[in-house]
């Protein structure tokens, strides 16, 4: 399967964002840390109680990249697989042969997409503005 792209207007958009100003750049900061965190509580909570695994919930963490403005923010959220349990993860999220799986990463990050979506269209609006 193949999937072609036209990409001229993201790169114009992506060139026009380099230039955001610093206060813009602090805002997708901020939607970036507040919405993995959210994820990752959200994840912990659904991933609690499970007998075999009372451990795994505090193993759910999240890191925040920040590599400046104009070259944008990332955020890594799940399981730690140096932290008890944590080496679960896949097993849980996705299930194997003789278990069900038991989805928590997937509904988190679906239920807080659009709270993130909403945060990064004000940051970018915010940054046209002050163009």
């Amino acid at each position: 399967m193949r999937i072609d792209t036209e990409s001229s207007q993201l790169n114009d958009l992506v060139a026009e964002l380099r230039e955001v100003p610093e206060g813009a750049h602090d805002n997708i900061l901020k939607a970036v840390r507040f919405t993995a965190f959210g994820i990752k509580k959200a994840a912990q909570q659904s991933a609690g109680g499970i007998a075999h695994a009372p451990d795994y919930p505090r193993a759910i963490t999240y890191d925040t990249t920040d590599r400046g403005v104009g070259d944008g923010v990332s955020a890594e959220i799940g399981p730690d697989k140096d932290r008890r349990q944590g080496a679960l993860g896949n097993i849980l999220e996705y299930g194997t042969p003789n278990n069900a799986p038991l989805a928590h990463l997937g509904p988190a990050l679906d239920r807080w997409s659009p709270d993130f979506v909403a945060g990064l269209e004000r940051a970018a609006a915010d940054a046209l503005e002050a163009l």
